[in-house]
């Protein structure tokens, strides 16, 4: 990944800015209160880091590898565009994109690095800067890593499943008690699918069976009319079948209603009511007796799951007795390759804290409880000191050379890294060799470093001034003969003499 482009317009003292970026070691110098830092953290706000103050700042980059997401179209080219107005808004490729989006997206590839700065020797930090660095030539720690990982993440699921397994135990009598309570209630009405419906029918025949009674009286008189009227039909001489057929069905439907009234009678209408009251109050629980019934069934299996959850509990704390010494002997195992890497390391480093004319390093292990990184805590102490207590150019300088020990070895992309006057205050010895590592950084990032050192501008690929006229800002590319120029001023002063240009030019060849 490298930075192509940068446009600004309206950025404080800049009025319009328009700079392509080369590869490898871009420096910016020119004199103090130009607008270096100001420039820079135009950079790095269109990655979400810290305020916009550009009324417009767009930044074209070629699209770096580990950067995917599935919200936003992204091409090979990415175009990041801030307006600013009553606030900032942020485009990504033409779309809008939140600031914490931005940065969550480029965290892993945009490093600032500030001599204000203090991280970089977090515990989980160096010990992935280990673990990397053992898998890059050890295929066995490799998968050794990968066996734990995978483990550990199975093993820390099944602890959360015991912890749920023991918080529920704790109020398990009370469950046990509230859903046997809910099935019982249910058992004990026992209601069946449509009864409600025949128990209305029943209430509404009940309310009727007196009248239906006195009906059915007054109207049995009309069977003592049947003779007489049939022979009528017969001194007529005309067909009596079709009366005589409609009182037998009427005979029959008023024998149907005798026989209903008699059972009718049979009924405990208090009985009736009652259990119309009890289905009522399931169906207004529940919505229906269907529902209340699937109801029964799920706190049934509930029921059956608070039974075995003893047998699980017991299981899973076998199990994770065991995973726990299995993971103990893999995070042993890692304690060990990371130990004797760490002498490696050590090694690699003493060369470029000497050329920094620091004391050499030397990695401290401690054991912690158990976790995914496995059971190490590590920090680094340089001489007599921890990275807690160490000056801020001894830290600075510690973190570069721990950097370039890091990137040996790696072949992906690194990113850019941003450094804010990180060879400011040191010798011309500390400046020689911090410009040196800062090259070799170059080889693997794309590197943009503020400086006021002579050493670190010769080497750089790229070299911009940043410089004020009439309280105006600019920014430019300098040629080689430009070049000459600044770096002997900043040798030198304003009116560098001879030796300062020769010097100037001997650095550059």
């Amino acid at each position: 990944m490298s930075i192509q482009r940068l446009y600004l317009k309206e950025l404080l003292t800049f009025d319009e800015s328009e700079l392509e970026f080369d590869p490898g070691l871009i420096v910016l110098t020119g004199p103090s209160g130009a607008g270096k830092s100001v420039l820079m953290q135009s950079v790095l706000s269109s990655f979400g880091y810290g305020s916009s103050e550009a009324r417009v700042c767009e930044v074209t980059l070629s699209r770096p590898k580990t950067v995917n997401s599935e919200a936003y179209e992204l091409d090979e080219e990415l175009v990041i565009r801030s307006l600013k107005k009553d606030r900032t808004r942020f485009y990504l490729n033409g779309q809008n994109i939140p600031k914490k989006a931005l940065q969550s997206l480029f965290s892993t590839t945009i490093n600032y690095l500030s001599v204000r700065d203090k991280s970089g020797f977090e515990s989980a930090t160096l010990l992935e800067l280990l673990d990397d660095s053992l898998r890059s030539h050890d295929s066995i720690c490799k998968k050794l890593f990968k066996e734990y990982r995978k483990r550990y993440t199975n093993y820390r699921n099944k602890l959360n499943e015991l912890a749920k397994i023991r918080e529920d135990e704790k109020r398990l009598s009370e469950l046990i008690e509230y859903t046997t309570y809910e099935i019982e209630k249910i058992k004990r009405i026992d209601p069946k699918v449509g009864e409600d419906e025949k128990l209305m029918e029943v209430k509404q025949q009940l309310s009727k069976i007196d009248k239906i009674n006195d009906a059915l009286s007054r109207a049995g008189k009309i069977f003592d009319l049947e003779e007489p009227v049939c022979e009528v039909f017969r001194l007529l001489a005309r067909d009596e079948s079709y009366f005589s057929d409609a009182m037998s069905q009427l005979r029959a439907d008023f024998e149907e209603t005798e026989s209903l009234a008699e059972e009718l009678a049979d009924i405990d209408v208090e009985e009736v009511l009652d259990r119309l009251e009890k289905i009522s109050g399931l169906k207004n629980r529940y919505g229906s007796i269907s529902e209340a019934l699937l109801y029964r069934e799920l706190k049934e299996k509930e029921l059956a799951g608070y039974q075995t959850i003893e047998q699980d509990k017991s299981l899973l704390e076998s199990f994770l007795s065991l995973e726990y010494s299995e993971l103990m002997i893999l995070a042993q195992r890692i304690s060990q390759a990371r130990e004797s890497e760490a002498v490696r390391v050590e090694k690699e480093l003493m060369h470029y804290l000497s050329d920094l004319k620091l004391p050499a390093a030397k990695f401290i292990f401690a054991q912690e409880d158990m976790g995914e990184s496995g059971i190490d805590s590590v920090d680094l102490q340089m001489g007599h000191s921890v990275t807690s207590t160490l000056s801020g150019g001894e830290f600075n300088r510690l973190r570069l050379a721990l950097l370039v020990v890091a990137m040996e070895g790696k072949s992906e992309e690194g990113g850019v890294i941003i450094l804010d006057e990180i060879d400011a205050n040191v010798s011309g010895d500390e400046s020689i060799a911090i410009a040196a590592m800062i090259s070799k950084l170059s080889t693997a990032y794309q590197i943009f470093a503020i400086s006021h050192q002579a050493h670190l501008s010769a080497l750089a690929d790229q070299h911009i001034l940043v410089n004020k006229k009439e309280g105006v800002s600019q920014a430019i590319v300098l040629n080689e003969e430009e070049r000459i120029t600044e770096i002997s001023r900043i040798i030198g002063g304003e009116n560098s003499d001879k030796e300062a240009i020769a010097f100037a030019r001997k650095l550059r060849k």
